[in-house]
């Protein structure tokens, strides 16, 4: 079943990304209309590796850009179409919404699909069938559809007055970008979405996307809440609206990420207090001196300036000789965070802590490389906390990386997901949370540090299906362990047993090949059960001949799996 969830009417221009047969392709389809967006015939001087010599040239080969990193990472039978435009979006002087992307369609019940009783996002429906699900001139689609997989849309108004005013789009490709915002993580992050980052469940109301069928989102069975321990695909609406803003417990918990989070993330940022627990979590910024395990400790000292609200530090410091060689506390407020953190620096303060003015967490963004102390952020709820503690007498405090806990991972050791309160519409549930460090892609801000990779999102998409597993679950349960082939005997004479575990039912072919990358023979081509298999080779080729002594390649693939192995054969 299908369903559209938008139509963008437009006629379109079609630009292609050739990929090699081993990836996927992606083409950027242009709506915008003559003289705006990506058809901008302003001059531009080439920047960054980007070629282009007008402003709408750049944006579209930034878009290419990223179509390319994506085609050579995913792998897929159908073309990927993405119907893209430029065109004034939400923003005022201090912030902007720079860009949006998502499935035109859902797809569930498709033959082909590993969980057909889920919504799947179209190009990864697409990807598991085989086949186009929405071709152009399908009878299900509206007239003059062209059934594209993708929408994106992005701001074109970035940098103007009263627009993020002073920011604006960087469109090299080397993510040189200064003060600018740099165009091509954020359409790598975009295009993510649109692939699968995302679920059609209703983060605000908690109700499964409303097709007919309700059914819940592929993303909502890898979604869990540690407080209900339940799914998202097996609590109660009332409970997913109320997991939704149900900070530090709301996690993503599939085996392959389960796997590499705890690899790919650093210790956590922690302020040591003398009160409570004896430390606070926080986050770190993206500026200022790298946290230690170390750390740096001082007395914490409230900065105060003249104007309300006084403790921001906004405006000149009027208590600074009281921070010379102390950790300033600074509440968030109506400025830069560098403003901030460089007034405190010029009266000799040796770290910062910044506390938030709103419920929840948050990660202080800007660059400015004259800030050489660290710098770490708290709650509201904790830096009150910490206010109390200085307004009773002198508070000495440690701002250091944790030597036991993990930056993102939640209490169970999975990695979190953004879930604050009140509820962000477009931010809760469908991105990773900002204590991740060092930070991801897939976070609800774009943070300056994000180059073209794609971290994490890695082991997500593998969780859901359009990159091969790496894990599977060994027979019996326990803990999961890394796909892989073995062979028993191994040198094999006369015969030999080769084995692989799948976590999941799946369509896989298992083939021997020699050194030299020829089709040797094909041992088993189908679907087959989750569990481990063992298949024999009696040292046949496919003409039934025996092979010569030397080194063979197995290679097991899949739908979700692939993994190869070096047997050595003997005569």
């Amino acid at each position: 079943m299908r369903l559209l969830l938008k139509t963008l009417c437009a006629a379109a221009v079609l630009s292609a990304l050739a990929t090699s047969a081993f990836a996927a392709t992606i083409q950027i389809i242009n709506i915008d209309g003559p003289g705006v967006g990506f058809n901008d015939p302003t001059p531009a001087a080439p920047v960054g590796g980007n070629p282009g010599t007008t402003v709408g040239q750049q944006r579209l080969n930034v878009f290419l850009q990223a179509a390319s990193i994506w085609g050579s990472i995913l792998s897929s039978p159908v073309t990927i179409q993405v119907r893209s435009t430029f065109t004034p979006l939400t923003c005022n002087a201090t912030s902007a919404v720079l860009g949006s992307c998502g499935p035109r369609f859902v797809e569930t019940g498709a033959a082909g699909l590993e969980f057909p009783n889920y919504w799947y996002h179209e190009a990864l429906a697409c990807k598991e069938v085989g086949v186009d699900l929405t071709p152009p001139g399908d009878p299900s689609l509206p007239p003059g559809d062209d059934g594209s997989d993708m929408q994106a849309q992005f701001n074109s108004n970035l940098g103007q007055t009263g627009c993020l005013t002073g920011s604006g789009w960087y469109y090299g490709f080397d993510h040189n970008h200064g003060a600018l915002i740099d165009l091509l993580v954020v359409v790598l992050h975009e295009f993510a979405h649109g692939l699968g980052f995302s679920t059609t469940t209703s983060g605000s109301t908690g109700q499964y996307f409303n097709g007919p069928p309700q059914l819940p989102a592929l993303w909502d069975k890898f979604l869990f809440d540690e407080t209900q321990h339940l799914h998202w695909d097996q609590n109660t609406q009332a409970q997913r609206m109320a997991s939704a803003i149900n900070t530090n417990n709301l996690v993503w918990d599939g085996q392959q990420m389960n796997f590499e989070a705890p690899r790919f993330l650093s210790h956590s940022p922690e302020l040591v207090v003398p009160f409570g627990g004896g430390s606070l979590p926080g986050n770190t910024a993206t500026f200022g001196a790298a946290l230690t395990l170390g750390g740096v400790t001082a007395q914490a000292i409230l900065a105060v300036d003249g104007t309300a609200p006084v403790n921001d530090a906004c405006e000149p410091i009027t208590n600074g000789a009281q921070l010379t060689g102390k950790i300033a506390v600074i509440d968030r407020g109506l400025c830069n965070f560098t403003n901030k953190v460089s007034n405190a620096q010029t009266h000799g303060a040796v770290g910062c802590v910044l506390v938030n003015n709103v419920a929840g967490s948050f990660s202080p963004s800007g660059t400015d490389p004259s800030i050489t102390i660290p710098v770490i952020a708290l709650s509201q709820a904790d830096g009150t906390s910490l206010k109390t503690a200085i307004a009773g007498g002198p508070t000495t405090v440690t701002i250091r990386l944790s030597p036991t806990q993990i930056a993102g991972l939640s209490a169970g050791g999975h990695i979190k997901m953004y879930a604050p309160n009140p509820f962000q519409s477009g931010s809760n549930v469908s991105h990773f949370d900002v204590s991740c460090t060092p930070n991801l892609l897939m976070e609800p801000a774009i943070n300056p540090d994000l180059t073209s990779s794609i971290d994490l999102t890695d082991a997500l998409f593998r969780d859901i299906g359009w990159l091969p597993r790496l894990l599977a679950v060994p027979d019996g349960g326990g803990p999961p362990a890394r796909v892989a082939l073995a062979n028993n005997p191994n040198p094999a004479r006369g015969a030999t047993d080769i084995q692989f575990n799948l976590a999941t039912d799946e369509r896989v072919e298992l083939s021997i090949y020699d050194v030299s990358g020829r089709a040797v023979r094909s041992l088993t081509r189908g679907t087959l059960s989750a569990g481990p298999h063992t298949i024999h080779w009696d040292g046949l080729d496919a003409a039934g001949r025996p092979v010569a002594a030397g080194v063979y390649l197995a290679r097991l693939k899949g739908t979700h799996t692939q993994a190869t192995h070096n047997l050595v054969w003997m005569n």
